[in-house]
């Protein structure tokens, strides 16, 4: 037997139109950098780019490469990822001032993929998420971010920010970590935050003086060079100055201190940007890809996202979100075919950007291009920076990512969103950071719906009518005119009607009647929502009542509830009759009622 039976006319009304589609996807991807020129660009604009474009070239410079080294990959894979995602990200992405690269958020991340599948299953997941970013856009899902809780958002960079940390601690005191790796019978540095500090524990009799040395020299010329000038970023006078004192410290007095160069040879010799090539994965492994690749998507969302929101308050215009995860996409697409690694928008250098006189995307590809020059002819030069100095850039990053001030803030609002924070906190230290977003959420959603069930209520208000009692409330009860004959009684609801409220809602109805009246009046003026759940209960409270022979009448219906109603047939089987816009009509009619069930009686 056939349950369903479709005619050409019914086939005709479910076709899709895929030209349509694909029309409203595409208008969704509206670069930037196409309208910037479009509105028309002079050379005074250019000359304001090249400024900034310089002066961010320089801050991303010493950043592209730490956070490389920090995520256990060469030099050259953060400055590949700073050339070629930067220029993507600028040219294709919906934020006129938005600089992308590499991001101390991705180095956990990083690390852990690149350590378990290794170079191509890092390529594999970089080039998953791209693509990820990018249907993102093109659905319309550019406010994807204002569904991720802030709790969650601080909550999650909190963790991030101390697990980066962490993994500086080996740069920052010198620590020669061999030794306790074989002890502990591991060849690798775990990418697990209790696995490092463990590693660290065991080598901590290897601390290297001078290295202490040079980090906190780093640390305290990044802290307090912005008091000298703004205009040269102290990362890279930190980078000159610690660099010719480790040289200083070697020729000297024979300290050794480990450099870039001692660590990867290969950066003696310069560095290069590398023929694109397609990673070889296979399909189990690309399955088994598949979380970190939704990992680093949701990451680089999210970062860019918040960035340009940041970018947005400092200029005054507004960015397209679609677009700018587009962008992002595809940026995420190419940069592993070059070697490089996830890049997003990054907060600080875009806004060293606008504070720069950045005002178009120009400003972004000539950032990366200066980086490109950079790689190509002066690379080499790299290898001479200490690792310790790169260390204690990291950590203030890492610091200055923490945002301490605003978990000091959350810990003063309502205990749940403390309890979602800290959620989202330890799940990102201790596990993962999918696990944590997707905890922290789940958990925040819980949270508010317990809140909105417990903020939904029932009253009986039948003697407040009549004007007896408080009615504290409600801005017409116990006014004269208003009479609530016997054999009466009227309830009224407050809140949202949905499934965290529906029970609540149905036991305080039938729980709390005084006895079983002639008619029951359902005041629901206050009730902006109804869900499927909450509607089922009311179907069953008129089931009950209605078999108990009372009627029940509706007042001040809202104008979601009653389309629901309505479409639902509920409206039908309550009666039109038995559906008022004001009290005052829903007593007439219940006047009416009474009457015609005492008339029998009468007679």
């Amino acid at each position: 037997m056939r349950l369903f039976r479709f005619t050409k006319k019914d086939l005709a009304m479910i076709h899709i139109d895929w030209k349509r589609m694909g029309t409203v996807c595409l208008s969704r991807f509206r670069p930037a950098l196409w309208q910037c020129l479009r509105e028309g660009y002079s050379w005074k604009t250019f000359a304001s780019d090249a400024v900034a474009g310089v002066i961010v070239a320089a801050v991303a410079l010493p950043l592209a490469i730490a956070f490389a080294i920090a995520a256990g990959l060469p030099p050259q894979a953060g400055l590949i990822t700073a050339v070629v995602a930067g220029l993507a990200i600028s040219a294709f992405g919906g934020c006129r001032v938005q600089i992308g690269g590499p991001t101390g958020a991705f180095i956990v991340i990083i690390y852990g993929i690149y350590t378990q599948f290794g170079m191509n299953g890092l390529a594999m997941a970089t080039l998953m998420a791209g693509v990820m970013l990018v249907i993102l856009g093109l659905c319309g899902l550019g406010s994807i971010i204002k569904y991720i809780p802030y709790p969650v958002t601080v909550g999650f960079t909190s963790g991030i920010a101390l697990i980066i940390f962490a993994g500086q601690i080996e740069a920052l005191l010198g620590l020669d970590c061999s030794d306790a790796l074989n002890a502990l019978h591991l060849t690798k540095m775990p990418g697990d935050f209790v696995g490092k500090l463990n590693v660290y524990a065991h080598a901590l009799g290897t601390i290297n003086w001078a290295a202490c040395l040079i980090s906190a020299l780093t640390l305290l010329i990044c802290i307090y060079w912005k008091k000298v000038t703004q205009r040269v970023p102290g990362s890279i006078v930190a980078i000159l100055i610690t660099t010719l004192a480790a040289m200083a410290l070697n020729r000297f007095f024979g300290v050794e201190v480990a450099t870039i160069g001692s660590r990867f040879p290969s950066v003696s010799a310069g560095m290069k940007l590398p023929f694109p090539s397609f990673p070889s994965v296979g399909w189990e492994e690309m399955r088994q890809l598949f979380s970190p690749a939704l990992s680093i998507a949701l990451l680089a969302g999210i970062e860019s996202l918040l960035s340009a929101v940041v970018a947005d308050g400092m200029i005054g215009k507004r960015h397209n979100s679609n677009t700018e995860l587009i962008g992002q996409g595809i940026a995420n697409i190419l940069s592993p075919l070059f070697g490089g690694i996830p890049a997003t928008g990054a907060i600080a250098r875009t806004a060293t950007n606008i504070k720069n006189g950045g005002l178009t995307p120009i400003a972004g590809i000539l950032h990366a291009l200066i980086l490109l020059g950079v790689m190509l002819f002066l690379g080499r030069y790299a290898a001479l920076i200490p690792m310790a100095t790169l260390g204690g850039v990291v950590a203030l990053v890492a610091y200055n990512m923490s945002e301490w001030h605003l978990v000091k803030g959350l810990f003063k609002s309502t205990r749940s969103d403390v309890l979602v924070m800290l959620t989202s906190f330890l799940l990102t230290v201790l596990i993962d950071l999918t696990v944590a977003i997707q905890a922290g959420v789940l958990l925040a959603a819980f949270l508010f719906i317990r809140r909105m069930s417990e903020s939904t209520e029932a009253r009986n208000i039948t003697r407040l009518l009549a004007g007896e009692g408080d009615a504290p409330r409600a801005d017409d009860l116990g006014q004269p005119g208003i009479v609530v004959p016997p054999g009466v009684e009227v309830f009224e609801v407050y809140g949202a009607l949905f499934f965290g409220a529906a029970d609540k809602f149905k036991d305080t109805l039938l729980s709390h009647a005084h006895q079983l009246p002639k008619v029951l009046i359902l005041r629901m003026r206050h009730v902006l929502v109804l869900d499927a759940t909450a509607l089922h209960s009311l179907e069953e409270v008129y089931t009950h009542t209605h078999a108990r022979g009372v009627t029940l009448v509706l007042s001040g219906v809202t104008a979601q509830p009653l389309l629901l109603m309505a479409r639902a047939g509920f409206l039908d089987r309550i009666g039109q009759a038995n559906v008022h816009g004001h009290i005052s009509e829903a007593l007439a009619r219940a006047r009416e009622i009474i009457a015609e069930k005492d008339a029998p009686a009468a007679s």
